[in-house]
């Protein structure tokens, strides 16, 4: 999902005649969102970078990302509860803003810059055999970085959640706290029993697609598949993607949830303030405060009431571990005192995809660089809010369908497509091969000769892989990134299952609608599946095993459950066991990743989780 690359890498270079990056233009587009009045279009002004702050706060938040931006909004809404936010990168700025440069946000400042360890199993074509693992380090967090895409999930994902012990997260309740947060635009869906308007969170759709994005709708009606809602009553299907835009632009969470209350009195928000642990009290096991470094100077913030954890499944763990929470020997190994032993750091889940699937054509009908004239499109964008800068990250279309190991019978698919009407070829290898990592000799032999070629991708993905990873202490240094162990295709069916959504995918692209294009599968092969005949199911494979494309999902790392359960961390009131005034609030707390994008579920569980608290506190009412 790096697609975005090809139109900013066109906006960049095509205006001036410029070479190189391309990055020549990005004054030019600042310039022209400043001329156009760009801020003066969003009702709410920046968040204001605190100083300096007060000794103590009833509540903290750890984390300004997807769920936290959300708790700090709502916990704020208590007009005697004084919040802060921590957050250890900056605020957004013009360019986080434009849908379509997403990549180029990515191994900035803005980004966390992790990588995964290497198995020997997946991203064989990447350097050293590590995937990147893009997180946002910015007010808004990964929301500020993503592709956009609003996706819920099953209905029995979150029901799954409750049959395991965890009262109150059935699909019913999810739906509920989806609702809250949505402000759909989509005049179709407005008066949708599953949708809303009105909340902080704008969701519509681009305003601007290709004609491969309705060629992709018709070829999964020709293999027998309906078009919907997939936020709907029914999942299995195609669709035009909705996302969270408003007006053509990023809708961060930063965006939706806090520069609308950035005059609150009782809300602080401290950026650059990378937290280094959590203190406790190790006699009566509660947590009283918050140790973080702001712009090189230690400091120490005491908590009334609670800690609220929203740093995502990577920063979470880490965050609990330093503090002395996690599994017994790993925190005796990098000398850490021990204060709880609970299993923090596994349960560890991602979507994973095949990356790399180009199908030709030869109609100029895909995003490609060389065609399009950054100028123009720039103008247009910054006027208009329109044209091609408004893709979601390049991402057109998406389907949820079933292999033949999926049970057809209670919607519930095991693959989901993402579609994208460019390919790893389309940019010249200027930015989606950085941003992936690829080797050279493999961008060289395979994407190479057909570099600046209209082409289109299908990237099947992994809804619900049985693989588990781990997050583990480098050492007890705060600013020693993670270990992360994603464990990709530990278990077998996960690689049997995404091969069957290649040859989906194969099979979608060579539906009659596509004919019309001359559209065509691109066969140079892989150089380590060299010896493999071509689009067989081991060549598939080998494919997925060296183009192994993370979606960007991490969950599960401080899993909730009920207490019965040893690899829980949480409670079903997200709680961390045998601690308190901690809670976490943020995608680490899922049992089982759910079967879509992750950002709208970080989302409902930051809403959620408000609520949890507001109802402990303050007998609040949850939704029940």
């Amino acid at each position: 999902m790096v697609f975005s690359a090809i139109v900013i890498t066109t906006a960049l270079k095509g205006a001036l005649g410029l070479v190189g990056t391309g990055l020549w233009l990005v004054p030019l587009l600042i310039a022209a969102l400043s001329y156009y009045q760009y801020d003066q279009l969003d009702p709410e002004s920046r968040p204001i970078d605190r100083y300096p702050l007060n000794p103590e706060y009833d509540f903290i938040v750890i984390g300004g990302g997807s769920a936290g931006a959300v708790v700090a909004n709502r916990l704020s809404e208590i007009s005697n509860w004084n919040v802060l936010l921590l957050e250890a990168g900056p605020d957004e700025n013009e360019i986080t803003d434009v849908p379509s440069l997403a990549a180029y946000l990515q191994l900035t400042k803005l980004d966390w810059k992790y990588k995964i360890e290497a198995t020997g199993r997946a991203c064989l074509a990447m350097k050293s055999g590590r995937c990147n693992w893009p997180r946002g380090k910015v007010l808004g967090g990964s929301s500020v970085l993503n592709y956009m895409l609003y996706v819920r999930g099953n209905r029995r994902d979150y029901d799954y959640w409750e049959a395991l012990g965890n009262p109150g997260w059935g699909y019913k309740e999810a739906l509920y706290y989806f609702k809250k947060s949505e402000d759909n635009r989509n005049p179709y869906l407005r008066n949708n029993p599953y949708h809303s308007t009105g909340g902080y969170l704008t969701v519509q759709e681009s305003p601007w697609i290709t004609p491969l994005a309705v060629a992709f709708l018709q070829s999964g009606v020709e293999l027998g598949y309906d078009l919907r809602d997939i936020n709907g009553e029914f999942q299995t299907g195609f669709m035009i993607p909705q996302g969270t835009i408003r007006r053509g632009s990023r809708c961060s969470t930063a965006k939706a949830f806090l520069r609308p209350i950035r005059l609150r009195r009782n809300f602080h928000t401290a950026m650059n303030s990378h937290v280094t642990k959590i203190v406790i009290n190790p006699f009566t096991m509660r947590a009283i405060g918050v140790e973080f470094v702001r712009n090189g100077h230690k400091q120490y913030v005491r908590a009334r009431k609670e800690v609220i954890l929203s740093a995502g499944a990577i920063n979470s763990p880490q965050i609990l571990m330093l503090s002395g929470i996690g599994p017994k020997e790993h925190l005796r190994q990098v000398g850490i005192p021990l204060l709880k032993d609970l299993r923090v750091g596994e349960n560890l889940q991602d979507h994973v995809g095949m990356g790399g699937l180009t199908f030709l054509v030869d109609k100029p009908v895909a995003i490609v660089q060389k065609r399009f004239y950054g100028a123009p499109v720039t103008m247009h964008y910054a006027a208009n809010g329109k044209g091609p800068m408004t893709t979601l990250g390049g991402i057109e279309g998406y389907a949820f369908i079933n292999t033949k190991f999926a049970n057809r019978s209670i919607d519930y698919p095991d693959i989901q497509i993402h579609m994208a009407p460019a390919s790893l070829n389309s940019d010249g290898g200027v930015q989606i091969k950085k941003v992936l990592g690829i080797k050279d000799e493999v961008y060289d032999t395979v994407y190479d000769p057909i570099a600046n070629k209209d082409a289109f991708t299908f990237i099947p993905l992994l809804l619900r892989p049985r693989s588990r990873g781990t997050v583990r202490l480098r050492s007890s240094n705060p600013f020693h990134s993670p270990i992360i162990d994603a464990n990709y295709f530990d278990d077998p069916l996960d690689i049997a299952t995404l091969v069957e959504g290649a040859k989906i995918a194969v099979k979608l692209a060579e539906a009659k609608v596509f004919k019309q294009f001359g559209t065509r599968l691109h066969r140079l092969k892989i150089p380590g599946c060299r010896h493999l005949k071509f689009a067989s199911d081991a060549y598939w494979e080998c494919h997925i095993r060296h183009i192994s494309m993370t979606i960007y999902h991490p969950v599960g790392t401080t899993k909730m459950g009920p207490q019965n359960d040893p690899t829980a961390v949480v409670d079903s009131r997200l709680r961390v066991y045998g601690i308190q005034n901690i809670r976490v609030i943020d995608t680490s707390i899922m049992p089982t990743i759910c079967s879509g994008n992750t950002n709208a579920p970080a989302i409902m569980i930051g809403e959620k989780g408000a609520d949890l608290i507001k109802s402990d506190w303050l007998s609040y009412p949850t939704k029940k």
